[in-house]
C-alpha cells in the first residue's frame, strides 16, 4: 500500500496545497487606508501636543509665581529685574532673611527651551513672568501666543 501523505511535509502528495500571500492590490489598499487615517488623526494629535506645551508653560509660570511669593515673605520684597529668577535658587547679596532655594532643580526653561522673562516692576507695577511661546517673539496666536502670570 502506498502512503499518499508525506509526514514530514504534512501535505498530500496527490493534491499539493497552494500557499497564497497578499496581492499587490490588497497591500496598496491597506497602505491607502493607513495613509488616510494618518492624515485625519495626525493633525489632531499634534494640536493636542502643542496645547500641552502651552498648559505646561502656564503651570510652570504659576509655580514660579508661588516661589516669588515665598521669597517676598522671607526677604520682604520681590527680586529686582537685575536679580531675576535666579534669586529663587541662589541668594542675592543684599537679601537678608533669604531661606531658599525656593525651587528644586534650578530655574526651569519654558517648554520650547527658552528662558522665562522676569520683570519687576512689570506692566501695572507688579511682577511679570513671561514666556513668548513657540516663536519666541512678542505677540502671536495659538502656540506662538505669549503666556504670562495674571495679576
Amino acid at each position: 500500500m502506498v502512503n499518499l501523505r508525506d509526514r514530514r511535509l504534512g501535505c498530500s502528495l496527490a493534491s499539493p496545497r497552494r500557499v497564497r500571500g497578499f496581492t499587490l492590490i490588497e497591500l496598496l489598499v491597506v497602505l491607502a487606508i493607513l495613509t488616510m487615517l494618518a492624515g485625519l488623526v495626525g493633525p489632531k494629535v499634534l494640536n493636542q501636543l502643542g496645547g500641552a506645551k502651552s498648559k505646561t508653560a502656564a503651570v510652570q509660570i504659576a509655580d514660579l509665581d508661588k516661589a516669588l511669593e515665598l521669597f517676598k515673605l522671607d526677604v520682604g520684597r520681590y527680586p529686582s529685574s537685575q536679580e531675576g529668577l535666579e534669586a529663587l535658587v541662589t541668594k542675592p547679596g543684599n537679601a537678608a532673611g533669604w531661606n531658599g532655594p525656593y525651587l528644586k532643580g534650578g530655574v526651569p526653561v519654558d517648554p520650547w527651551g527658552n528662558p522665562y522673562r522676569f520683570a519687576m516692576p512689570g506692566p501695572g507695577g507688579s511682577i511679570e513672568i513671561l514666556s513668548l511661546g513657540a516663536d519666541n517673539a512678542p505677540g502671536g496666536e495659538g502656540e506662538n501666543a505669549d503666556i504670562r502670570n495674571v495679576r
